[in-house]
């Protein structure tokens, strides 16, 4: 069964932009639910945009912590 966490992201322009140019190869968040996050900066660069990144994601993971998926719900 998948395990499904909603966290916020609040990323400036030139905090976006290590992300999206790879300075930054890993986001941390603290999920709703107050775990630590971590996943790969490459699955925000979709949601990047001339502002930064400003929203709530959802993010699921399989049984082996492995990630499925990240969507912007808000």
């Amino acid at each position: 069964m998948a395990t499904t966490l909603r966290f916020r992201l609040q990323l400036s322009r030139d905090e976006a932009m290590r992300y999206y140019q790879g300075s930054a190869t890993s986001v941390v968040v603290r999920a709703e639910n107050g775990q630590r996050l971590q996943f790969p900066a490459e699955h925000i660069r979709p949601f990047i945009d001339q502002h930064g990144v400003n929203g709530v994601f959802k993010i699921s993971f399989d049984n082996d912590n492995k990630m499925i998926g990240l969507k912007r719900i808000g």
